[in-house]
């Protein structure tokens, strides 16, 4: 059985730093692409960043560029997301997903059916 499960969310000041953790389990990790989106209240789902299976290229949302980065380690079959300079439009829930087809584009990317699946989520409250 897949799972995937986030931790590392919390409570955090406006400007401080966070870091996600996604640990997968059941599936041939090296195999997946890897995401991370975000649902805060009241508001649809969104992409946040994405990984290839290698690791070797990210795709950032335009809204987290340069604050945000997404990392994978295959050995710990877990992805990372290394939040900094965070600001209270960041709060919500996080989640992480998995994903067999190869990711070549941020467009491709954003898309979440392109994900096979989904973690529980972990929240991130960032306060003023």
């Amino acid at each position: 059985q897949v799972q995937l499960v986030e931790s590392g969310g919390g409570l955090v000041q406006a400007g401080g730093s966070l870091r996600l953790s996604c640990a997968a389990s059941g599936l041939s990790f090296i195999n997946y692409a890897m995401g991370w989106f975000r649902q805060a209240p009241g508001k649809e789902r969104e992409f946040v960043a994405a990984v290839t299976k290698s690791g070797d290229v990210t795709y950032p949302a335009d809204s987290v560029k340069g604050r945000f980065t997404v990392s994978r380690d295959n050995a710990k079959n877990t992805v990372y997301l290394q939040m900094n300079s965070l600001k209270p439009e960041d709060t919500a829930v996080y989640y992480c997903a998995a994903t067999l087809t190869p990711l070549r584009n941020t467009a491709q990317a954003m898309g979440d059916t392109v994900y096979n699946y989904w973690g529980q989520g972990t929240q991130v409250t960032v306060s003023s």
